[in-house]
């Protein structure tokens, strides 16, 4: 399609915000054409707190949640309840379940699910780290907080066939949750039940 728009800096502003996720060409236009009528310091604001973002944000070398820091608030605290690990498939579920206020525990964040039709394997996400982690520092229960999904299951079993050999006990959330709903978009009350009545994982 022949480019329409006649000012290069425009044109290239319009396509960087087009790669956001969600962003179509029209919106993308829109969001360029509001940061131009804003005052300078604004916009420089902007995209100094997304460069910062991007160079100074780190993945917590415990759990793999986002962190300002080597090691993440949740983990470094000693209010939390360091017996439990919660593991999730990334980190919006980390903050779907914070927003309960419920779940004290530790998390563990896998950065995906199985997916072999994708090409995702157990090497492409974090499920070693996790079975060293329960190996050096056993906790009393691993829950299973995954999506319902075919995905989710394969992942969960996976990770119970790696961990039973440890003895810890194996937990799921209730099925509270819709099938093949994602943790992020369910609301907290619902959420919040399913971590409360957790029940053991079998397989």
């Amino acid at each position: 399609m022949e480019n329409t728009l006649p000012i290069q800096r425009l044109d290239k502003a319009v396509e960087e915000l087009h790669r956001l996720p969600g962003i179509g060409r029209k919106t993308a236009l829109r969001l360029a054409l509001f940061l131009l009528t804003q005052k300078e310091e604004m916009v420089e604001n902007f995209g100094n707190t997304l460069i910062d973002f991007r160079k100074n944000i780190h993945y917590c070398r415990c759990c793999h949640n986002l962190s300002d820091t080597e090691i993440c608030p949740i983990c470094a605290s000693p209010r939390r309840d360091h017996s439990q690990i919660c593991v999730v498939s990334d980190i919006r579920d980390v903050m779907a379940i914070e927003n309960t206020g419920i779940f004290q525990g530790l998390y563990h964040v896998l950065g995906g699910l199985i997916n072999p039709m994708s090409g995702i394997g157990p090497s492409q996400l974090t499920i070693a780290h996790l079975t060293e982690r329960v190996r050096n520092t056993p906790p009393q229960e691993i829950i299973m907080a995954l999506p319902a999904t075919p995905e989710g299951d394969t992942t969960a079993f996976y990770i119970a066939k790696q961990l039973k050999p440890t003895g810890i006990k194996l937990t799921t959330i209730a099925k509270g949750i819709a099938i093949g709903d994602d943790l992020e978009y369910t609301d907290e009350i619902t959420l919040g039940r399913s971590l409360s009545n957790r029940t053991e994982f079998s397989i």
